[in-house]
């Protein structure tokens, strides 16, 4: 069973080869094998470029797709996590997409006996929105070894962080974290927004996750959070030649960076979102048996 639960379970050669196959697919790359197997998309949290690249990725093979709809579903009458994910099992799918609240919720579902595809788990993992970074960052660069990011932002709360730093320390890059300190963790090399923005070859901002925040947590205006630790043109302007900007989404205009930075010439964040099909197309074929 191929499941993707996240990345530390991995070893290298095979994240690249998921490289690899995305790149492939990208490239038109065709794969039979997945043509008719029945997915289900269980997103208990909200999503919009996760749930429906996904949903994209899987109609591109072929697949035939049951979208699960939580405010409608027998949650709403006290049905369990668990039953709820063993009872779209029952229904014959050939594999579960899910994304949950709590952190590690594939540990209550290992007695699932087909694959299930990781799309984040609370503050914890998300395995394929760190591929896609992955694969943009090297449809640029060339290579991992070497290159300096910076993750900006709320770290605390980010499990595209808690991914990102795990995976791309294995792969050789110098990795770096910025962002308010209330936002912050221990453990990681620290960078100012401005000095990112002279030194970096990447600078991947986050999202303030408000609601994952504690009540009554402080909370910086738009233009503080922008001034103190977000990207503007003026910031743009001091980066390097070759850097580029990258964002998981959704981002907040005018927060950790500006209307002009959305789309400026070093953005790479829409280019993200395409290249998140083809990186689920990659993992869907993988959790098929397609290598």
């Amino acid at each position: 069973m191929r499941s993707l639960y996240n990345l530390s379970d991995l070893g290298l050669d095979e994240i690249f080869r998921i490289l690899d196959e995305a790149e492939a697919f990208k490239n038109g790359a065709v794969y039979e094998g997945a043509k008719g197997k029945l997915v289900a998309n269980l997103f208990f949290e909200p999503s919009t470029r996760t749930h429906y690249s996904f949903e994209a990725a899987q109609h591109r093979l072929g697949c035939c797709v049951m979208s699960f709809a939580p405010e409608s579903s027998s949650l709403k009458k006290g049905e369990s996590f668990y039953d709820t994910v063993r009872t779209m099992e029952s229904f014959g799918t050939d594999a579960l997409v899910i994304r949950a609240t709590q952190n590690e919720y594939y540990k209550e579902l290992e007695p699932i006996k087909i694959p299930i595809l990781n799309a984040g788990d609370g503050t914890g993992n998300h395995p394929t929105q760190s591929l896609l970074d992955l694969l943009t960052i090297r449809q640029e660069f060339g290579r991992f070894e070497g290159l300096k990011i910076a993750i900006a932002g709320d770290i605390k709360h980010s499990r595209v962080a808690h991914t990102n730093i795990g995976i791309m320390e294995r792969l050789g890059m110098d990795v770096y974290v910025s962002g308010p300190e209330m936002y912050a963790e221990e453990g990681h090399k620290f960078v100012s927004i401005d000095d990112a923005a002279k030194d970096m070859d990447v600078i991947m901002l986050l999202r303030v996750q408000h609601e994952r925040h504690k009540e009554g947590a402080k909370v910086l205006t738009a233009e503080e959070y922008n001034t103190g630790y977000g990207l503007n043109a003026n910031r743009v302007a001091k980066m390097k030649e070759k850097a580029i900007i990258m964002h998981p989404a959704p981002f907040n205009r005018g927060v950790e960076l500006t209307d002009d930075v959305v789309e400026c010439e070093k953005s790479r964040i829409f280019k993200q979102v395409t290249n998140g099909v083809y990186v689920r197309m990659a993992v869907l074929k993988r959790a098929f048996g397609g290598f």
